[in-house]
Parts: structure tokens; sequence; C-alpha cells
């Protein structure tokens, strides 16, 4: 009752400024009994919304208390304005910090860990993924306005000092750069050129961390988005292909000669590191039928071969419309799924066993895709 008299006179307060706008409550369902004994606290989801729409939300999963909320953030943060904006396209932690990459609206939203409530933004235009090194975070940028462009202008990535939270350094990269990893003093990042289509991109480029300077370009294939780092040092970077005659696949890169290694012919959409294991699926559109091919893997990356076509075993699958974010657990190792459903109503989180068993699921917000854990 305290909380919602409490909240009722933020609601008035803010009323004055907020005008038409509305401020969501949190709403909260116990999915699983409570877990102890685990260095993991829970994990935040960020849900994309639809764009144009400022529907990105932020949802929690307390391991400590078995309880998921959704919604988190408008209720946390009252005061801001169209709360986290428009597209939810990355979240990472780093330090007592979390750091929400909001696409559209053209920032990243940085908030506490702890208490889920606004540090400060920074404005980055089209921005899309983040890596931390050393104290400082790095962030690819599209660089101009959303739009299918042929002469779209090159993206860059930027460097932030997470002590300030201020842009130090920038540099170009290719067009329509995706996803960053870091390794061995060197900040490799994966260009798609989507805003050129049927011109894509087709290399990671690869930047000295020292200097922040392009000190050279490995030609992989076109579209890339996604990339991930073994044990050994190896990349696996996505292509998503053109959809129409060109598949999408997975590629490896060796960081000591920077040169692709292996073309394993498997579509990917989304991937998580785990130990040695790849977890993986993919949503293959294809325009020729106007159909997804849904598939779904796990990659031992000492051999970088599929040891599953399976991470469900249960027949839950089946009822996953749109695979959309995929996370596992590096404790526990429970999986988890989002469904997007058609990108335009609610979609679903589901958790399941290392065995692929349903544990539990639970709606989420709209276009639920990325994940970030939250460590004691």
């Amino acid at each position: 009752m305290k909380k919602i008299i409490y909240l009722s006179l933020l609601l008035v307060s803010f009323w004055a400024c907020r005008k038409d706008e509305i401020i969501f409550l949190s709403d909260s369902e116990t999915v699983s009994y409570p877990l102890a004994n685990t260095r993991i606290k829970g994990f935040y989801l960020l849900n994309e919304g639809n764009m144009g729409m400022n529907r990105a939300s932020l949802d929690y999963f307390d391991y400590t208390t078995g309880i998921y909320t959704r919604d988190l953030y408008s209720e946390r943060n009252p005061q801001i304005v169209k709360e986290l904006g428009d597209v939810g396209n990355d979240i990472k932690i780093y330090g007592s910090k979390a750091y929400a990459v909001i696409n559209c609206s053209n920032f990243i939203e940085v908030f506490d860990v702890e208490t889920t409530r606004h540090v400060d933004t920074i404005q980055v235009p089209n921005c899309r993924y983040m890596a931390f090194h050393e104290g400082k975070a790095y962030v690819s940028s599209y660089a101009g306005k959303v739009a299918i462009d042929p002469n779209a202008e090159i993206g860059f990535v930027a460097e932030i000092d997470t002590a300030t939270l201020k842009l130090t350094r920038k540099v170009a990269v290719g067009y329509q750069p995706e996803e960053i990893v870091i390794h061995n003093g060197k900040l490799y990042v994966a260009n798609s050129g989507g805003y050129r289509v049927p011109d894509y991109d087709r290399r990671v480029s690869v930047v000295d961390l020292k200097t922040f300077r392009k000190i050279k370009d490995i030609d992989v294939a076109i579209n890339l988005h996604r990339m991930q780092l073994d044990k050994r040092g190896y990349i696996y970077v996505s292509s998503r292909g053109d959809y129409y005659d060109v598949a999408p696949d997975l590629f490896v890169i060796n960081t000591i000669t920077d040169q692709v290694v292996a073309d394993l012919n498997i579509p990917v959409s989304e991937m998580c590191m785990v130990g040695d294991s790849l977890y993986f699926y993919s949503v293959a559109y294809s325009h020729h039928t106007g159909q997804n091919t849904v598939t779904y893997g796990i990659l031992d990356t000492r051999t970088q071969q599929v040891v599953s076509d399976k991470i469900i075993t249960d027949g839950t699958d089946k009822k996953i419309l749109i695979p959309y974010g995929i996370a596992v657990n590096p404790e526990t190792k429970e999986i988890f799924i989002t469904d997007a459903q058609n990108y335009v109503v609610t979609g679903y989180i589901y958790c399941f066993t290392p065995e692929g068993k349903l544990k539990w699921k639970t709606t989420a917000g709209n276009i639920p895709g990325h994940f970030a854990f939250v460590y004691k």
C-alpha cells in the first residue's frame, strides 16, 4: 500500500512536465525457487520495442527470490521522459554501472546496476553494440541516420572513459559496424553495410587500441553481424547473407594471423559463448520463399564441430515463433531464449535446464532480446 501511495504521488508530481506521457508501473511474478550459493544474482533483459514507438523497456530476474519483474526502468526513473527510448539494441554491465544502447534514440543510457536508477546519458548517433577493456567502453555506430542509402556514410567506433562517461577517441571503420570483440590489444568490429544493400560490406576492421587507428581489414563475407571470442583466441563472426541467394554463415578468424581459417557453413542469428561451447540459433529468412527457417545448435570450439542440433529437447521449440535472444548462465548452465512472436505483441522468455527441458516461461516486453548477468 505504501508503494502504491508513493508511486501515485510521483505520478502527480511529474504530470505537469510529462504532459500526456504515461509512467508505467512494474509488475512481478514468481517463476522459480530462490537459488543460493551462486555468484550470479540475476540478469537484466532489454526489450527492443518497435522502431519509432519509444517502447524499449527493461526487465529483471532475481535469482535470490525467483521473481521476474517487468518494466522496471520506468518505475525507478519516473523523471525520465519517454523512459528508455527507441529500440534497445544492446546491454552490458561494467563495474557498478549498466549500459543500455538505445539505437534510434542515439544514446547510451547508463544506470546503476543495484538500483536501476539513471546515472547519465551518452550521446552517440545510431549506436549499436558495446565492449569494455581496461576502464574504457567501446561502442559501434552507423554514424548516419536510419535509412537505406547507397551513399550511407562510413561508420565508426567510439571510446568512452567509464569514470567520466565522456567520449575520448573515435576511429572510422567500415559501413554500418555491428558487434565488437577485443583481444591482445586489438579491437575487432564486424561491418555489415546493411544500409548500402545490395552493396554490403564484407570486412572485419581491426583497430590498434593503443593508437586507436584502424590497422587493417579482414575480408570475410557480406553483411557481417555477430562476434564471439573463444579461449584460444579465435573469433566467430556471423554473416547474414543477402536473404536471397547468399545463405547466412559462420566464419572463424585466427587473431594471431588475422585471417579467416574456417567457413563452418552454419547459419547463425545470435550466439553466446560459455566455456568451450558456442550456443546458437538461426532465423534465416528467404525472400524467395517468404518463410523463416529456424534452427538451433551447440558448437564445440575445441573441434569447431557442431555437437548438437538441439538446444531444446522437450518439444518446446515448436511453440517459439521467432527466437530473438539467447543467454546461458555460466554457473548453472541454464539456457534462456526469448521469443519475439510477431514483433508487435508482447514477447516471452523461456528458461531451460542444461538438458534442454523447460523450467519456466513468462511474458517479457516487446521484442525481448538482450541479456546482462548481474554478479554479487
